[in-house]
């Protein structure tokens, strides 16, 4: 192996999310974190123990000069911190979404082009093997697609106060939905054209500008038509909450989770059991020619093992210098979908592309 010199990095923000980025920092030799970041007190595992927690981002960005500075905030801190940390003369990792704006969005890209600063989004779905099989297998059947995908989670306790902290910014069907369409966009590889979204607000715990349900669907220009569906809280069903078919004229390719999981388990929401293959092919007699391939998916990363492998291709990204700029394009598209459906969903109107 080549000896090279650890990335300097600063971790922001210590969530859940953050917090599992800032392990693989400290576990991985191609990293050294020279600051974490978080603006209150919080409990850290046994592990980041050894590191001081500096409580102002940008004081921290100016005394420790990264190389790297990993952004796990909240989504509307998201466009800011990314171009103040590439000002700076940093790389950046920031989780998704990019920005809570599509001009937002765009500025952080179009910052990344003009200082010629790597920037990698927090897609975690493109480093999972079983996530990456899905598409290889969707795009073999050919299209045009039906999508159906969603992602409802029933919580209450710790994980509802998170939820309702995210809604302040976000909705859930943009929170989570940029990882969903980002999948429909890499197997269709077409462009959007119209976005049509309904939500309803079903908690007077959250905000009356804002919902914790909603529903959309997007038609591609290769005829290929999404549905996305998202909700969250303590009214949320158990029921079909996790809903992963790609179907095409050939057949389908479908998720299959474990009997019994839990739709707040963050575990659940990357891991897949199974991969159900379906052809569409019929016999003379009018009877499937092939019985449903499964393909097991044993083993599979877990959470943080997920994370350990986006800051492995941040590492390559930076050493190798491999470009981004599809990948950014990539974040902003999905995002825009997105967003084009909360607009839809709060103004009752379709949304063309």
């Amino acid at each position: 192996m080549i000896d090279r010199k650890p990335i300097r990095v600063l971790a922001v923000g210590l969530g859940n999310m953050g917090k599992s980025h800032a392990l693989a920092y400290h576990n991985d030799p191609d990293f050294e974190i020279v600051g974490l970041v978080n603006r209150s007190k919080v409990d850290l595992p046994e592990d980041l123990h050894g590191y001081t927690v500096h409580h102002s981002y940008e004081v921290a960005l100016a005394e420790f000069k990264p190389e790297l500075v990993s952004i796990n905030t909240y989504s509307d801190t998201h466009a800011d911190y990314s171009i103040m940390a590439m000002e700076a003369g940093a790389h950046v990792f920031v989780e998704k979404p990019i920005a809570t704006t599509v001009a937002d969005a765009k500025r952080v890209a179009d910052t990344a082009k003009r200082l010629k600063k790597k920037l990698v989004v927090g897609y975690i779905l493109r480093h999972h093997p079983s996530w990456i099989t899905l598409i290889e297998k969707a795009r073999d059947l050919g299209g045009p697609y039906v999508f159906r995908l969603n992602l409802n989670q029933q919580s209450s306790g710790p994980t509802w106060q998170t939820h309702k902290s995210l809604m302040k910014t976000t909705s859930p069907i943009v929170d989570c939905g940029v990882h969903y369409v980002d999948v429909m966009c890499q197997i269709t590889d077409a462009k959007p054209v119209k976005v049509h979204g309904m939500g309803l607000r079903m908690s007077d715990e959250i905000s009356p500008d804002m919902y914790n349900y909603g529903h959309f669907q997007v038609i591609f220009e290769d005829k290929s038509v999404g549905w996305y569906e998202a909700g969250w809280g303590p009214m949320m069903s158990e029921t079909a909450f996790f809903v992963k078919d790609i179907i095409s004229p050939n057949g389908s390719v479908s998720i299959v989770v474990p009997e019994g999981t839990k739709s707040d388990d963050v575990d659940a929401h990357t891991k897949t059991s199974l991969i159900r293959i379906h052809s569409a092919e019929i016999d003379a007699s009018g009877e499937f020619k092939k019985l449903d391939e499964n393909l097991s998916m044993a083993d599979e990363p877990g959470h943080d093992e997920l994370c350990a492998r986006e800051q492995e291709y941040m590492a390559r990204v930076i050493y190798e210098d491999l470009d981004t700029h599809r990948h950014v394009d990539d974040a902003v598209q999905s995002l825009s979908i997105c967003l084009a459906a909360d607009e839809s969903i709060r103004t009752g109107v379709e949304i063309e592309l």
